[in-house]
């Protein structure tokens, strides 16, 4: 999908507020969302990620998701995620919504595994299905989950971005891709819940490691013909998915009642592929596994401690 929004903001713009005079240094842009443009900014030697669009209906709802999501954090401890929200008063005489919101540092999903190698792919899988866990306990779903909507840093842990999508459980996806969307395979509603996430996440699975294919069968088949089985002959047929196969028909066919459950099951298989090539040397994404499954550990027993305070 794609944005109406035309406008360009040269480096060194200054964009200030109408309302409340902050304002923020353009450095380049870093890609657009469903419903505007998103730039890299500087604030007091600080950098944030602005996006400003044409809409306010939609931007404010987008700005309500946000804030919704990420009070929860906050409330426990967490770092702002959202730092403004304002008007630009532009030259034409119109006003253009923006927010400013943490700058995730990272590189895309495609960047990371060609700089790593795709035996990386387990561990960042591993890192995204924690993250759609934690939003999906706070009862929203991401919605427009795909490739774009991924950034990676050290030792694969992931963070999702553009939130546009993101839909409370039980209503309608707000915005999604076609070829990562569970109505479009026929596979299920377009309403918002753990299994539609968990959908397009088997897709991405197939994206990364199949593309092409995946775009040649989607040209060819007819609507009636677009089933997941479709989908899940492409994971069967690529030796990196096959180990995952279990795992992409059960997250295919709607089988996994959370992202938690999936993650432990993913988690599962990755072990297995590690005893199953256990006379060589382990692999660099087990180690990076270990380091994402730490990490997560550790959360837990802070948050267990805190609660038994």
């Amino acid at each position: 999908m794609t944005t109406s929004f035309e406008w360009s903001l040269p480096r060194g713009t200054v964009v200030r507020g109408k309302w409340k005079q902050g304002s923020y240094r353009v450095e380049r842009s870093l890609g657009e969302g469903a419903n505007g443009k998103v730039f890299l900014v500087e604030r007091q030697r600080n950098w944030y990620a602005l996006k400003i669009g044409a809409d306010a209906v939609d931007m404010q709802s987008e700005v309500n998701v946000l804030q919704a999501i990420f009070r929860q954090k906050q409330g426990r401890g967490g770092e702002p995620f959202l730092i403004d929200v304002d008007d630009l008063h532009a030259a034409d005489g119109k006003d253009y919504p923006f927010y400013v919101m943490k700058y995730i540092r990272g590189v895309t999903l495609a960047d990371y595994l060609s700089r790593q190698g795709a035996e990386w792919f387990p561990v960042v899988g591993y890192s995204l299905l924690g993250k759609l866990a934690e939003l999906h306990e706070a009862g929203w779903a991401f919605g427009d989950l795909k490739v774009e909507n991924v950034l990676v840093a050290d030792y694969g842990r992931t963070e999702l971005v553009d939130f546009g999508g993101v839909t409370a459980f039980g209503k309608g996806v707000r915005q999604f891709t076609e070829i990562y969307d569970r109505g479009y395979w026929n596979a299920g509603s377009r309403t918002a819940d753990a299994g539609y996430d968990l959908f397009s996440f088997a897709v991405l699975c197939v994206q990364v490691h199949e593309s092409k294919r995946l775009s040649q069968l989607t040209g060819a088949l007819l609507p009636q013909n677009r089933v997941p089985e479709e989908l899940l002959k492409l994971a069967y047929a690529n030796p990196a998915l096959k180990p995952l196969s279990g795992w992409l028909r059960k997250a295919a066919l709607g089988e996994f009642i959370s992202a938690r459950e999936a993650a432990s099951a993913w988690q599962q298989c990755m072990h297995r592929q590690g005893a199953v090539r256990s006379s060589a040397p382990a692999p660099r994404w087990m180690k990076g596994l270990f380091v994402a499954s730490a990490a997560l550990l550790a959360t837990t027993i802070y948050w267990l401690l805190r609660a038994g305070q």
